[in-house]
């Protein structure tokens, strides 16, 4: 059996959560508008005490401002804009749309890139008092305010109702971005993506006159901005307006039942993990591992899986960290569930050599097991770089080889650094590519390479090292998973601007096509119908039609 350190495990087990959760669920939110300057800082205005603007000198700023979890950016608004209310929002937009500032949209704070943390914006509109849960009668549907974590939802929806949301594992990432842009999460494979049971959505969008006014959107076929709620099926944060609230009920339920409104999640989990020791990992057995896990995902990728609800993220970082890990996860309730994620794990270890350290499942209700494997926010996060794709296949052995190689180059010697593979696919799969703006239907797998620090003199190597390793992997599509038989393009939650870098991005293949493929001139005219005078947007915002 393979010699696992207990600092070497701890510190890859602290990954696993990342696997759960961090990296799972993160979310692309950010708006550049325009706000006039007031000069007023308007506490309790349309929400109670405390809301309002935020300056440099009040003592909450810096705490607000901290918010964001990527530390490799920074801004310096002039204000911020804590909002308690679609009211409160509704005004600061309007503002936006006559005058010349730039503004931000924040709700968890996740955003991989600078869409919110920039030089260039001078108001941040602060969505986290918006956080109610709540069941709305008139709609049948579950109320989500745009500024709720994760961790809320699913408290309030299961101690509530008994109900939960496909939904990522980081307890600390907003919905609003989350949601948006085609959250996904470790019950996805059996539920599909949170779009997938997103009813309506309520939105405050700017007419051409640079009124400001809330709209709610719905699925319903008759619904005249029908539009506007599929664009927030996927089109990611920031591109038509600011989102406020989130109307949740899954296809096919009718009545006013709560607690048949949204899936209800297994009581209890089988929790487990495979580790390996660096020290006895060979290129070959690094190989046949990899092989084997891609072989039994492309097997077991259709929704009538009877492992549909296993989660098995792999979590593989460079070499100077003692070994790499396989965390898993799979309904408890299931007949011989222990037995089924057994012959999961030996399959994952079969011809091996050496063989991994192959943990003993336990178990525990479902909320707690998932918290307990998640990662709560940290007030002192690092620096990140990250890159994603989908694939439709495994990878083949070149690039295996060549993640390999990156992975263990003895010049760079980062243990917080790797690449994380992430089940996909099942249930997210019956879905038409058309359906909905997450046009990535029929992936088996997420994999991400992140590099992580907190030196700020470190920044161009650790953020190199994240884009050779990509870009070596896709050497034969342009240095991006352009979409074929193998590949399906990125994930726009997780923005990577050197998507629209012709330096990085050699593929002939746009940016947007990467995130969104066929479904991008529909966001287009969507785009230029709720927001004429574009009000909002980013660097890999959507750009209206012409």
């Amino acid at each position: 059996m393979t010699n696992v350190t207990r600092r070497g495990f701890l510190g890859t087990a602290a990954l696993a959560g990342v696997a759960g959760a961090g990296v799972v669920g993160t979310q692309a939110a950010g708006a550049g508008v325009a706000l006039a300057d007031t000069g007023t800082s308007a506490a309790g205005r349309g929400g109670g005490p405390g809301a309002g603007g935020v300056g440099p000198d009040d003592p909450r700023y810096a705490d607000l401002m901290l918010r964001g979890q990527n530390r490799r950016f920074a801004g310096q608004p002039e204000r911020i804009e804590v909002v308690r209310s679609t009211e409160d929002v509704a005004r600061a937009v309007e503002k936006a749309a006559r005058s010349g500032r730039r503004v931000a949209v924040r709700g968890g704070g996740h955003c991989f890139e600078n869409f919110v943390d920039n030089s260039d914006v001078q108001v941040v509109v602060d969505m986290s008092a918006l956080s109610e849960v709540t069941w709305d009668h008139r709609r049948g549907a579950f109320t989500v305010g745009a500024g709720a974590t994760l961790e809320q939802v699913y408290k309030a929806l299961l101690f509530g109702w008994g109900v939960t949301v496909p939904g990522g594992g980081c307890l600390s990432v907003g919905v609003g971005g989350h949601f948006s842009g085609g959250g996904y999460g470790p019950l996805s494979r059996l539920h599909g993506s949170v779009v997938d049971h997103l009813y309506g959505v309520e939105v405050v969008v700017v007419d051409r006159s640079g009124h400001a006014r809330p709209v709610v959107a719905t699925r319903e076929p008759g619904d005249p901005h029908r539009d506007l709620w599929w664009a927030h099926t996927g089109g990611g944060g920031g591109n038509f307006g600011v989102v406020t609230r989130y109307f949740l009920r899954s296809h096919g339920a009718a009545g006013n039942d709560p607690t048949r409104a949204l899936p209800r999640p297994p009581a209890t989990l089988l929790s487990a993990f495979v580790a390996w020791d660096w020290k006895a990992v060979t290129a070959e057995s690094f190989a046949h591992t990899m092989a084997n896990y891609f072989s039994w995902y492309e097997k077991h990728a259709g929704a009538d899986s009877p492992y549909a609800s296993l989660y098995a993220p792999f979590l593989i970082p460079t070499s100077a960290a003692d070994g790499f890990l396989l965390s898993t996860q799979f309904d408890g309730t299931l007949p011989d569930a222990k037995a089924r994620l057994t012959a999961f794990h030996e399959a994952i270890v079969d011809g091996v050599s050496p063989r991994p350290y192959v943990g003993e499942p336990t178990e525990g209700p479902f909320l707690n097991m998932t918290l307990t494997r998640s990662i709560a926010e940290t007030p002192q996060p690092g620096r990140g770089k990250y890159k994603a794709a989908y694939l439709r296949r495994g990878y083949t052995p070149a690039q295996v080889a060549t993640i390999h190689r990156h992975l263990t180059d003895p010049g760079y010697r980062n243990p917080e650094s790797l690449a994380l593979f992430v089940p996909y696919g099942g249930k997210v799969n019956t879905v038409d590519p058309a359906a909905t703006a997450t046009a990535q239907r029929s992936s088996i797998m997420k994999v991400v390479y992140a590099s992580s620090w907190t030196d700020p003199a470190r920044d161009e190597q650790e953020v190199d090292w994240a884009r050779r390793i990509y870009r070596d992997v896709y050497a034969e599509t342009g240095g991006v998973p352009a979409p074929n038989a193998a590949n399906d393009g990125s994930y726009i939650n997780y923005p990577d601007r050197d998507l629209a870098d012709p330096g990085w991005n050699t593929s002939g293949v746009p940016w947007h096509t990467l995130y969104y493929k066929g479904n991008y001139p529909r966001l287009q005219r969507i785009k230029a119908h709720y927001d004429p005078r574009g009000v909002f947007g980013h660097e890999l915002g959507i750009q209206p039609a012409r």
